[in-house]
């Protein structure tokens, strides 16, 4: 059998689209172990003669040594993500330890840190741009920061670490996608689903469909399935009736993967965790770092430990006391309500609805037939249009890995591709939760010419059910706008050297200002003027509903922002002052930060850390932080659009121009400075949560 994988990676003309019709799992290994040989000794070649070396013989061929690694394992981890499959798991886990030594070796070559170190001082150093200049700052950094320096065994052990790392990164992920897709709950009567809204029982009712327990039963015995994805949590929670219900769910969802719950003791990642934190320190502490946390800041914006602690405990101060008077109005809804004297944590999404409903006259099953999925893509593509002078063109023929998947040109003003992306939009089984924008394929000067960006987009909306379109809450629309902020970082690259351009060397902190930038336009009528018209009628959102939405912003957005403080503290903390001697104090630390900033505390139960993928299994750990130090920034930078106009043709090119298409060429605050005009302000923020007042 030909190995597509194979031939696609060696590919320099003609399409850069994966061909995902003829990839097969059992191809991934062989590619991955084939490529990886033939780097290896045409590395050895180039480092013999690191005097003969420069830009154009030097970082030129690497470049294409790693894009050729990266065509043959792009797709392999994407559709392990998006249709895990046993089989697709198995490629992938047989390719991770391979891929994770090639890293290690690579990050301590030393005769490849000898060509870098050779060209930083040769004299045609200081003729190089400066995003080519970046590239090898950042390799010597990086250099350093793989172990370089280290006596032959500590290198050894450093490396042992970042593969197992690696293991139990994908673990823990593999834990929580079987733990997440084993529970579900059947009824043969709607009844016991009252409160649900039509578009959610919808949903149920077809899952029940397409489960091969029920779907070959007559259609009127199929009955109503729940499951733990999202769509379906959330539909629980907001707005099912059935206390018993919402709190049946609620302990499934928040122990997954846990020693608590439905299925305790299966799938648990606390081991894996623990695993996780110890070597993450040991780490640390092998490149001369006290601990994970001052390890993360060497890539970060954030330099100091304290810095960070210091940001997000003021941000804790200032909302509190709001968090608290929200709270408290809760509690005293749902007492005059139904007679509730015990708030619990499954009773705060169903009581903060209805109080919504009360308050500004609207809830999301009310704006939902405004935003059916396509209309809502075609009104994303039109505020990105306005924004930055680009247009988007469906792909016809593409082979996708699900019949949901859409693929698209980025075209420039003048006509030109710029780059391409695919859009996979809702949730299914087998497919990681949550929604991610990844790289398929970056942008870089080739041989034969230029390479252009591809990305992934994936999100978990609810689905379409029958002949009705998927229609999106308004939140779901806004994680849509979010996750094209980081697609737009990714394709608006114009920087030519792959290590830098798109989101690639990106400070972490930094690397969420155009996404959450973006999400700014979801409240804007005069963008949701450009597409937010009922499904079935085709009138444009009323005047009074657009009001009543804007007036429910910030509608417990001090909660909010406690919540993800919460979040952000617990995992620098875990990670600042973890203690060999006294192993991970999970559960010690999180009650500790709860103490401190959080007012409503969930229950005992509770194993929150062990679905946290965004610090164990994704790029956050040590970093969670960065979502709030990044809408500092994104806040700052609307508030220009604020005060030149949303949709001003000259501040969206400002802001391609030095944001979005600089990707990681240049340091984030000096972007940042370019675009703005002066260093970030919190102010900004504070407003756009209503908090200013409180500060």
């Amino acid at each position: 059998m030909t190995n597509a994988l194979l031939d696609y990676a060696n590919r320099q003309t003609g399409s850069d689209l994966p061909p995902f019709d003829h990839i097969q799992p059992g191809q991934a290994e062989p590619a991955v172990r084939q490529i990886l040989d033939e780097n290896r000794k045409t590395i050895d070649a180039l480092a013999a003669e690191p005097a003969l070396l420069n830009w154009e013989t030097l970082v030129r061929p690497l470049e294409e040594l790693d894009d050729r690694l990266h065509r043959a394992f792009s797709p392999v981890s994407h559709l392990n993500s998006v249709t895990n499959t046993a089989e697709w798991r198995a490629a992938y886990n047989a390719c991770l330890p391979l891929i994770s030594a090639y890293s290690s070796d690579m990050g301590q070559h030393a005769g490849l840190h000898a060509c870098y170190a050779t060209v930083s001082k040769s004299d045609s150093f200081q003729s190089l741009d400066a995003a080519q200049r970046k590239v090898i700052e950042n390799a010597l950094r990086d250099f350093h920061l793989s172990g370089i320096d280290l006596p032959a065994v500590q290198q050894d052990r450093y490396k042992q670490i970042k593969q197992r790392l690696s293991e139990l990164s994908t673990k823990f992920e593999e834990n929580l996608l079987d733990a997440t897709d084993a529970w579900t709950l059947h009824f043969d009567h709607s009844e016991a689903l009252s409160g649900l809204p039509d578009s959610a029982l919808a949903m149920a009712k077809q899952k029940a469909a397409n489960k091969d327990e029920y779907k070959d039963l007559p259609e009127d015995q199929r009955g109503w399935l729940i499951g733990l994805d999202f769509p379906s949590y959330h539909a629980v929670m907001t707005y099912a009736q059935d206390r018993g219900l919402r709190e049946q769910m609620y302990r499934a969802f928040c122990t997954r993967a846990s020693d608590q719950g439905p299925y305790a003791g299966q799938w648990d990642n606390s081991d894996v965790m623990a695993e996780i934190l110890a070597l993450r320190h040991e780490a640390a502490q092998l490149l001369g770092f006290d601990n994970y946390a001052q390890r993360s800041l060497a890539t970060k914006m954030a330099r100091e430990t304290d810095e960070v602690v210091s940001f997000l405990r003021d941000l804790a101060q200032r909302s509190r006391p709001r968090a608290q008077q929200e709270l408290d109005e809760l509690r005293a809804f749902a007492k005059e309500l139904d007679g509730l004297d015990d708030l619990q944590a499954w009773d705060t999404s169903y009581y903060a609805e209805k109080l919504r409903q009360q308050r500004y006259a609207i809830s999301n099953e009310e704006l939902r037939p405004y935003f059916p999925a396509p209309q809502a893509i075609q009104g994303l593509f039109e505020v990105a249009s306005r924004l930055f002078n680009v247009s988007f063109e469906p792909m016809e023929g593409i082979a996708t890995w699900h019949d949901d998947v859409t693929a698209y040109a980025v075209l420039a003003a003048s006509g030109e591709t710029v780059g391409y992306f695919y859009l996979d939009p809702y949730a299914r089984d087998a497919k990681r939760g949550g929604a991610w924008m990844d790289d398929c394929l970056g942008r870089r000067l080739r041989t034969d010419g230029q390479q252009l960006p591809i990305a992934f987009l994936t999100c978990n909306f609810t689905p379409p059910v029958g002949n009705k379109p998927a229609l999106l809450t308004h939140d779901e629309l806004t994680t849509l706008f979010h996750e094209f902020g980081h697609g737009l970082h990714h394709l608006l690259t114009r920087i030519d050297c792959a290590d830098v351009a798109g989101i690639n060397a990106v400070a972490w902190d930094a690397v969420e200002l155009p996404s959450q930038f973006l999400e700014n336009w979801c409240w804007e009528k005069v963008a949701l003027d450009e597409f937010a018209r009922h499904f079935e009628t085709g009138e444009p959102m009323p005047d009074d509903l657009f009001q009543r939405l804007h007036n429910s912003k910030n509608f417990h957005a001090a909660l909010m922002m406690i919540r993800q403080i919460e979040f952000s503290l617990f995992d620098f903390l875990l990670h600042r002052d973890y203690d060999p001697d006294q192993g991970a104090k999970v559960y010690e630390t999180l009650n500790a930060v709860r103490a401190e900033v959080s007012v409503l505390t969930p229950p005992a139960f509770n194993r929150f850390p062990n679905g946290f993928s965004h610090i164990f299994a994704g790029g956050y750990g040590a970093g969670y932080y960065s979502y709030k130090w990044a809408e500092v920034l994104s806040a700052d930078a609307f508030a220009a659009f604020e005060e030149e106009g949303v949709f001003n043709a000259d501040t969206g090119a400002r802001f391609k121009d030095h944001i979005l298409s600089q990707g990681g060429s240049a340091e984030a605050m000096d972007l940042f400075v370019r675009f703005r005009g002066r260093e970030p302000s919190i102010e900004p923020l504070l407003r756009h949560s209503g908090l200013l007042d409180a500060a």
